[in-house]
């Protein structure tokens, strides 16, 4: 059995899905989610990495578990040693978590990844860069306005596709091989907010204007809905990246034997909710 956290979002709904659908007894488990939020066949469970004891029965007969944890477990002190010691107790051979290529340049701490290696558990590390999903939060004003706001305008970071990083959990939860490997998930190629915004156009079928922020402004608007310490340390990133956040990784074409998929690709995929 494989447990996937944090399974109703943007990488974990798609991750139970093709692991059912390999025919892989499934648990996915997240703070709130229900029958319909998972395949047929797949057992669910409520459940919230920031209360580790009352995780205790999610991970019984598991071999592999997928751990994800949010802003709010890193903003709020979550302890990630308190979860590992419920997944070993509870028989759990393999961890595979999703990290942060923040860890890669040293902007981010490590404080989640050595929580996991520090369980003698069998482990991979998945350190994706910036998620083309974080576009949906122009939805709203392209939508309405096609305008899409943003600080860092001509700042150009691979971002990487959520169904990429899916695709990629999948094959190292099932597949030997990826023991103790670190993978840095990109995208294709570098992309800035301004590029983007044109891509979003291309996908709606109409030009979408960019509109470049503050980093001031930026601020504003992300702490609303992201812990202050997530945000300054995410624009830092998106403002004077270091050279690994720039470059594009091997990695996904290495352990899924095709490209990763663009951005262009995501927008087209998603243009419904753009329009």
């Amino acid at each position: 059995m494989i447990v996937i956290t944090g399974a109703t979002g943007n990488v974990g709904r798609p991750l139970v899905q093709t692991l059912a659908a390999a025919g892989e007894v499934v648990t996915a488990v997240s703070r709130r989610i229900s029958a319909t939020d998972a395949p047929a066949g797949v057992r669910v469970r409520q459940g919230d990495l920031a209360e580790p004891a009352n995780l205790k029965g999610a991970f019984d007969g598991a071999d592999a578990v997928f751990l994800l944890t949010s802003g709010d477990f890193v903003g709020s002190g979550g302890n990630l040693r308190e979860v590992m010691d419920v997944v070993r107790a509870a028989g759990v051979r393999r961890v595979v978590l999703l990290s942060s290529q923040g860890v890669s340049s040293g902007n981010h701490s490590a404080e989640l990844e050595d929580a996991v290696t520090a369980s003698g558990l069998e482990w991979t590390m998945l350190r994706p860069g910036n998620f083309s999903s974080n576009a949906f939060q122009w939805a709203d004003s392209v939508r309405t306005q096609r305008i899409v706001a943003a600080p860092f305008g001509d700042v150009a970071l691979p971002a990487v596709d959520p169904l990429d990083i899916a695709d990629v959990a999948g094959v190292v939860l099932r597949k030997p091989g990826h023991v103790g490997k670190i993978y840095d998930l990109t995208g294709p190629a570098p992309i800035s907010p301004r590029e983007q915004a044109a891509a979003i156009g291309d996908a709606v079928g109409e030009p979408v204007e960019f509109v470049e922020l503050t980093r001031a402004e930026a601020k504003s608007a992300m702490v609303r809905f992201m812990p202050e310490p997530v945000v300054e340390n995410t624009l830092d990133l998106l403002g004077t990246p270091p050279a690994v956040i720039q470059q594009v990784s091997p990695d996904i074409e290495e352990v899924l034997g095709r490209a990763p998929r663009s951005f262009a690709d995501w927008a087209a995929r998603n243009a419904a909710a753009f329009k």
